[in-house]
C-alpha cells in the first residue's frame, strides 16, 4: 500500500468491479485514489458465484430484454436496460482482453448457462466462482497502473461539499483512528449494498449503506431505498454471520426446491422474488426453518466442474450435494435502489459520481435479473470514468476551502457512533420508503 496523499484527482470509494473499472477507464495522466474499509477483496463483487450476463446476438436482444423488464415488474429504465444489453459484448471483450477466463465450448465459443428468469443461456460463468475471477483480474491489473494508489481500510465518514458541489472525502484510519480530509476534483462512490445493515445476509458485513445516509444527510437524491433483494437460497446454518450463497446456476442446471417430505413445490426457474415467496409460503406450510434443495439431478461431472466452491463449503457443513438434499433458506442478498444516477453516473451532485450496486439508474426495477449485478456495475463504471475524462474540468479551489470551512470537526470525534449512526439512519429510510413517505426530505440529519 502506498501513502495516502492530501490531493488527487479522482477519489473512487469501494473496489469492487465498479470502483476497479473506473479506476481502469480513468486517463493515465489523472491520479486516483481507490479505498476500501477492509481488504481489498472484502466486495461482494469477489462473492458473485453464477456469472455474467451477455447478448449472444441480435437474435437475443428481445428476449433479453423482456426477461430484464419481467424480472424487474417494468419499472426499469428502458434507457439504462438498452445501454446494459448493448454493451454487454464490450464489457465481455474488454474482461477476456485482461485475461479473465471464461468457461468455454470445445470449439472455443463461450459456453453459457441458464438461471432463473432468463428465458434462454446467455451467462458467460467461470466455475462457480465468477465474480472471484474477474474482480482478482480487475485488481491485478489496477494494481500495475502507476497513477492509481490502492488503500485498505480507510472509511469513508463523509463528503467534502459546498453549495451541491463535492470536494472530496473526510476519511479514516481504521488503525490508528487518525480522520482527515481527501481532496479530489471528482469522487466517484462504488460501495455496494445495505445487507449488512440487516441480519440475514449474504452480503459482508461491512457494507451497511454508508454512503447513502451520507448523500441523504447532504441532499443527494435516493431513489427506491426500499428495494431490496432477497435471494431464495442460502445455505441454512445455525452459524453466525455472513450466509453462504447458493447460486442461481444450480437451478439453472436442474435442481429442484423439495419441501419438508421431500415434494417438489414450485417452479425453479421462476424470477427471484417468485421463487423467494414460494419458499418462505412452504416454510410456513411446513413449519421449518428452511426447504432442501436437490442437486442429484445433474450429472455429477458437471457439479464437480461448475460448481466445486459449493461443493467445497456444502461439505464443511456437512453435507455431500452428491448424495443428499442440502438446506436452503432466503437471505437479503442484493440493492435495486441506491444513490440516484443517470447512465453517465452522474448523481444530482456536481463532481459526484456513483455506480455499480450503490446507485440506482433504474436498470434493475423493482426486481434485479440474474446476473445483470457484474455487467451494469462494469459497463456504467466504465461510462463514469469515460464521463470525468471528456468534461475534466479542475475544482474551484476557494469554492473548496469554503466547504471545508462548514465542516463540523465535532461530528467525527467519535467514527464508531457515527457509522452506528448511518446504519440507523438508513434502516430509518427504507422503514420510511415502505411507509410511502419521502425520506430524501424527510431524513436529513438534524
Amino acid at each position: 500500500m502506498q501513502e495516502i496523499k492530501l490531493r488527487y484527482d479522482v477519489i473512487i470509494v469501494g473496489t469492487g468491479v465498479a470502483g476497479l473499472n473506473c479506476a481502469l477507464n480513468l486517463p493515465r495522466e489523472k491520479s486516483v485514489l481507490v479505498i476500501c474499509k477492509r481488504k481489498l477483496k472484502e466486495c461482494d463483487s469477489y462473492l458473485a458465484q453464477g456469472g455474467i450476463c451477455r447478448l449472444r446476438g441480435d437474435f437475443d436482444y428481445d428476449s433479453y430484454f423482456e426477461d430484464t423488464m419481467r424480472a424487474g415488474h417494468y419499472e426499469n429504465n428502458p434507457a439504462a436496460v438498452e445501454s446494459m444489453i448493448r454493451g454487454s459484448q464490450e464489457i465481455i471483450g474488454d474482461l477476456v482482453n485482461l485475461g479473465v477466463e471464461f468457461a468455454r465450448e470445445e470449439d472455443g465459443s463461450f459456453a453459457y448457462t441458464k438461471e432463473g428468469g432468463h428465458s434462454a443461456p446467455r451467462i458467460c460463468y467461470h466455475e462457480d466462482s465468477t465474480g472471484k475471477e474477474i474482480t482478482t483480474t480487475l485488481l491485478n491489473a489496477v494494481k500495475k497502473l502507476p497513477n492509481v494508489t490502492l488503500a485498505e481500510r480507510i472509511t469513508m465518514l463523509d463528503i467534502i461539499e459546498c453549495d451541491n458541489e463535492c470536494y472530496g472525502i473526510v476519511a479514516m484510519d481504521n488503525k490508528s483512528q487518525e480522520v482527515f480530509n481527501i481532496f479530489g476534483d471528482y469522487t466517484v462512490l462504488a460501495t455496494g449494498g445495505i445487507g449488512g445493515a440487516f441480519g440475514n445476509t449474504t452480503n459482508f458485513g461491512i457494507l451497511k449503506g454508508d454512503s447513502l445516509a451520507i448523500c441523504l444527510d447532504h441532499g443527494v437524491a435516493v431513489d427506491r431505498i426500499d428495494y431490496i433483494q432477497v435471494h431464495p437460497t442460502s445455505l441454512y446454518s445455525r452459524k453466525r454471520g455472513r450466509r453462504f450463497l447458493i447460486s442461481e446456476s444450480v437451478r439453472g442446471e436442474g435442481a429442484v426446491l423439495l419441501d419438508k417430505n421431500f415434494n417438489r413445490f414450485t417452479d425453479e426457474l421462476k424470477p427471484r422474488d417468485v421463487v423467494k415467496d414460494a419458499v418462505f409460503a412452504q416454510m410456513k406450510k411446513d413449519g421449518t426453518k428452511f426447504v432442501w434443495l436437490d442437486m442429484r439431478k445433474i450429472p455429477a461431472e458437471k457439479i464437480a466442474a461448475h460448481f466445486p466452491a459449493i461443493v467445497q463449503r456444502c461439505k464443511e457443513e456437512g453435507y455431500d450435494v452428491f448424495k443428499e438434499c442440502i438446506p436452503v433458506v432466503p437471505a437479503i442478498h442484493y440493492f435495486m435502489g441506491g444513490i440516484r444516477s443517470d447512465l453517465r453516473g452522474r448523481t444530482t451532485m456536481n463532481r459526484l459520481y456513483a455506480v455499480g450496486e450503490t446507485c440506482c439508474n433504474g436498470v434493475h426495477g423493482k426486481n434485479r435479473l440474474a446476473s445483470n449485478s457484474l455487467l451494469e456495475s462494469l459497463l456504467f463504471a466504465k461510462r463514469a470514468a469515460q464521463d470525468i475524462a471528456a468534461g475534466y474540468a479542475p475544482s474551484d479551489r476557494q469554492k473548496e476551502a469554503q466547504a471545508v470551512g462548514r465542516l463540523d470537526g465535532e461530528k467525527y470525534k467519535k467514527p464508531a457512533k457515527l457509522l452506528e449512526k448511518y446504519k440507523k439512519h438508513v434502516i430509518k429510510a427504507v422503514k420510511a420508503a415502505r411507509e410511502g413517505k419521502d425520506y430524501n426530505e424527510n431524513y436529513k440529519e438534524n
